[in-house]
């Protein structure tokens, strides 16, 4: 249970990054926190004090709201482009092979470049897509089109919100309702979070 990550945001509630219960602790002790949401995740145990006797107790929630972020609005503006790695590109198309439509262990998947670097591709968000190794040795150095294969689905470049969700190793039913609220009505992580929403309701 120590693994589960905390999500922080600003005080305007714009999303920032996981943080693990240790960070949180601090924040709290440090009062940066201006206010918490989301389930209870921890109780961390400190010190004892001196003149009364009493251990110091912080609840760690699963959504932290911090002061001092002043960088925020660069990051959730349309310019914005997070950083492409595999990872993130995987959980992005949800270790599905965005050609044959199979779900492949992480170990399964390579990035495929629509485009090929070879043909002036560049290595973009929107000209990279998950690919099982079979798919991509077929495809090799073509475009689909000149290998005779077919997307399901349209590549996109994630926004800032969309990104930290991404990065999330393990994000909570509370954490995953919050992030949604911060995506862009297009965006097409809609269906599939909602989709893993009501599979958490019906579980409990």
């Amino acid at each position: 249970m120590l693994s589960q990550e905390v999500l922080r945001t600003d005080v305007a509630g714009m999303p920032l990054e996981w943080v693990d219960y240790r960070v949180a602790a601090i924040l709290y002790h440090t009062e940066q926190v201006a206010y918490s949401c989301g389930s209870p995740l921890y109780r961390v145990r400190g010190g004892y004090n001196a003149r009364t006797g009493l251990r110091s107790v912080i609840e760690v929630s699963s959504i932290i709201a911090t002061r001092g972020e002043m960088h925020v609005a660069e990051r959730n503006s349309a310019g914005y482009v997070p950083p492409l790695n595999n990872r993130t590109l995987f959980k992005r198309d949800a270790n599905l092979c965005m050609y044959c439509g199979i779900v492949f262990r992480t170990s399964e998947l390579t990035r495929d470049h629509i485009r090929p670097i070879s043909h002036g591709g560049h290595d973009t968000w929107t000209n990279v897509v998950t690919a099982c190794k079979r798919c991509n040795n077929h495809k090799g150095g073509r475009t689909p089109e000149q290998a005779g294969m077919q997307l399901i689905a349209v590549p996109f470049m994630p926004t800032y919100a969309e990104y930290i969700y991404l990065k999330g190793r393990r994000v909570l039913a509370d954490q995953m309702e919050y992030l949604l609220s911060h995506f862009p009505r297009t965006s097409p992580l809609h269906a599939r979070l909602r989709g893993d929403l009501a599979r958490a309701a019906a579980l409990h």
